[in-house]
């Protein structure tokens, strides 16, 4: 289900757009890890980093999003005002900023803006930085009761780390992403993401894929005394068992599709034990079947895309774009393929994968693409709409071609790889566009 906030087409320019293309321009470099330009524009603005209520942080490479949301939704069902900060946004800005429940207001946004502007004084600064500080500057002004504060990329320099005391940090399945910033290894992504960690602040640690990411979490947080949590999820038929120091719950499967978002859900109950906000077990299960968060193996049942589908068809979107996600929606090609329907885990009949992909070329196609090539039956490139970095249509091919994929094809757009697909079969089958969180936020953007 898509978040009532989001619009269901693209958004008309708004009093924020020039601001935050004024603040894109700051800095020559997209990316800069580093901490010292944030802590002096925070100082020039009286630190509201440090007037924050209770924090949660998350960092890691896949789910800390969708983690985010599940405390999001079981913090307000137990009636709780709650922050929250994630990235990147979808369709507009304004998604990665909620105060109190409320995406931030145009208005409110470009006032912030203009004012770290102005504290910035034309100083280098990233325009994930002087957002990230926007974003602080909200939260230290409206009341809440709690902030959910996503990083951005990795956790040690990401922009976000400036929180001295939060309450809880987090840290969910890591793999191979942003290499070029972070490390070849898992271990060196792992080290990190453990630097949010801090002295005697509880951690939670999502079960990492191999042994290695999981001891350097381990050792940074014993190394400055942040306790661990233990904490476990077992998978049941009709949902599935979490067991913590403080709570033993049987629960019925997420409402976000994928077997997957067990153990997210998971990460984000543990880290609940840890904060100074009563949420029973009834906010707990609200909060599991209430919970969206868009663009992560989303059904679309509305829009020009999915309302031009012959009966019988599926229309799905996902924005993974690494070799987990790849993993994950192999799994769930798998439990599409047993054909039992189960709204929760996002299975159904069992029907034809047809994939419309594209990717950014900073990616590595063949670490996502080549889980899911044994479960393709037919696939059309695209490149992503506005995306200079984008893989060519015709590259992508190619990608599926060396994957395996025998049935693939370049196509002008999402709505002509869709038409194409379509006009191949006389079954009804399960579309899938995946690649890219930009290629779903264009899909959302132009069709709800």
């Amino acid at each position: 289900m898509i978040d009532a906030a989001l619009p269901l087409s693209r958004p008309a320019a708004t009093r924020s757009d020039p601001v935050l293309d004024r603040l894109k321009g700051l800095h020559p470099k997209v990316i800069d890890l580093s901490l010292d330009r944030v802590r002096r524009l925070l100082a020039a603005l009286d630190h509201p980093e440090r007037k924050l209520p209770p924090v949660v942080h998350v960092a890691g490479t896949n789910g800390k999003g969708s983690t985010v949301a599940f405390l999001r939704a079981m913090l307000e069902a137990a009636g709780h005002r709650v922050h929250v900060y994630t990235s990147p946004h979808l369709v507009r800005f304004h998604e990665r900023i909620r105060l109190a429940g409320r995406l931030i207001d145009d208005d409110h946004l470009a006032a912030l803006l203009e004012e770290c502007e102005v504290a910035n004084a034309g100083n280098p600064i990233t325009f994930f930085e002087v957002t990230t500080v926007a974003a602080f500057l909200a939260f230290s002004r409206v009341p809440a009761d709690v902030v959910l504060l996503e990083t951005g990329l990795g956790g040690r320099l990401d922009a976000t780390n400036v929180v001295d005391k939060p309450a809880v940090t987090a840290v969910t399945r890591i793999s191979y992403d942003h290499r070029q910033f972070l490390g070849e290894s898992l271990m060196e992504i792992g080290s990190e993401k453990a630097g949010i960690f801090k002295p005697g602040v509880p951690v939670v640690l999502a079960p990492q894929p191999e042994a290695d990411a999981l001891k350097v979490l381990k050792l940074r947080a014993n190394a400055i005394a942040a306790p661990i949590q233990s904490w476990s999820v077992e998978e049941r038929p009709d949902g599935f068992r979490f067991e913590s120091a403080k709570r033993k719950l049987d629960l019925p499967m997420p409402g976000l599709a994928g077997v997957h978002q067990i153990t997210n859900a998971g990460v984000a109950i543990a880290c609940l034990d840890h904060l100074p906000l009563a949420v029973d077990d009834d906010a707990v299960r609200r909060g599991l079947a209430t919970v969206e968060w868009p663009g992560r193996l989303q059904r679309l049942t509305r829009g020009p895309l999915a309302e031009n589908l012959p009966a019988g068809w599926e229309l799905w979107l996902d924005g993974g774009h690494n070799d987990s996600a790849g993993e994950v929606l192999a799994r769930q090609a798998v439990d599409w393929s047993r054909g039992q329907p189960d709204e929760g885990s996002g299975s159904g009949p069992a029907l034809p994968l047809l994939l419309i992909y594209g990717m950014l070329s900073s990616k590595d196609p063949f670490e996502f693409l080549g889980p899911l090539a044994p479960f393709t039956h037919a696939l059309r490139a695209v490149a992503i709409p506005g995306e200079e970095a984008s893989f060519t249509a015709e590259e992508s091919c190619e990608t599926a071609k060396l994957c395996g994929i025998r049935d693939h094809g370049a196509a002008d757009g999402v709505d002509a790889a869709l038409a194409d697909l379509v006009a191949g079969r006389q079954t009804p089958a399960r579309v899938l566009i995946c690649g890219s969180l930009y290629l779903a936020g264009s899909v959302l953007a132009e069709n709800g």
